[in-house]
């Protein structure tokens, strides 16, 4: 899709990777509805481009949020791209996690994000040509000790991804699946950062990312995976998984240490 004729909703806009995909897409000509629960963040970028944003505060986890984004969708005039970016990620062993953390974290990563899909699909039907994209993870290919709910909610997203672009494959509209590596942002504690650079995993800039996604936009790349050697495992995890179980038992010591030091 030229990025000129996008009429984007953005959900997860105020986070790291979410400010750089606005500045990438709004910078390109690209219109974006943003939505977000604290809008400070998203009304500093709407004063840099004022020709390109509107803003609606939502919360998309409730009923009455979701019914928000609906109606500033449709005064908007329509929208032809639906990005879903808002996420949670917790970095703990599943037996240091709390019901409710767990509860919230696929309530946002999954549910609402489904529900919010199933929402503006009439409006993205009413455009013709129109994307929907799903911002996944590696995690969503490659089950990561540390991070057990993330990588479940990131898997449930990529099925998710996969079934409905089989489900609208007679329609006008197209489901698009972006995995990121790990990212330098605010949803990676100090704690995973001084992990990654132990274990010598690389980190992308946010601006990075977002220049990649919106590569991804503009030809329509049906499943995107960011950075090497993480496309590579990616692989060999679908094909060869004992390969990839054995790699990360080596790192398990230092994950294990580098969890408990996070508690």
């Amino acid at each position: 899709m030229n990025l000129s004729q996008c009429r984007a909703l953005l959900t997860g806009a105020s986070g790291g990777i979410g400010q750089a995909i606005v500045e990438q897409l709004a910078t390109r000509g690209a219109r974006l509805l943003l939505v977000g629960r604290q809008t400070d963040a998203l009304q500093a970028l709407a004063r840099r481009y004022p020709n390109n944003l509107e803003i609606v505060q939502a919360d998309i986890s409730q009923r009455n949020g979701r019914e928000a984004v609906v109606a500033a969708a449709q005064r908007f005039g329509g929208i032809n791209t639906l990005i879903n970016g808002a996420g949670l990620n917790h970095f703990s062993l599943l037996e240091q996690h709390d019901e409710d953390q767990l509860a919230q974290m696929i309530e946002l990563n999954v549910t609402s994000t489904l529900q919010l899909t199933h929402r503006l699909l009439p409006i993205l039907r009413q455009q013709g040509r129109s994307l929907v994209i799903n911002l996944g993870s590696t995690f969503g290919s490659i089950g990561y000790p540390g991070f057990t709910a993330y990588c479940a909610s990131k898997f449930a997203l990529r099925g998710f991804s996969e079934a409905l672009r089989r489900e609208l494959a007679d329609t006008q509209i197209k489901v698009l699946y972006f995995a990121p590596r790990a990212t330098q942002t605010r949803m990676n504690s100090d704690t995973v950062v001084a992990m990654n650079n132990e274990l010598k995993v690389a980190m992308d800039a946010p601006e990075t990312v977002a220049a990649q996604l919106a590569n991804a936009i503009d030809k329509e790349t049906e499943e995107s995976y960011l950075g090497w050697p993480e496309k590579l495992f990616v692989r060999l995890n679908s094909l060869l998984p004992r390969v990839v179980d054995q790699a990360l038992r080596k790192q398990l010591p230092t994950i294990q240490r580098f969890v408990r030091h996070n508690d």
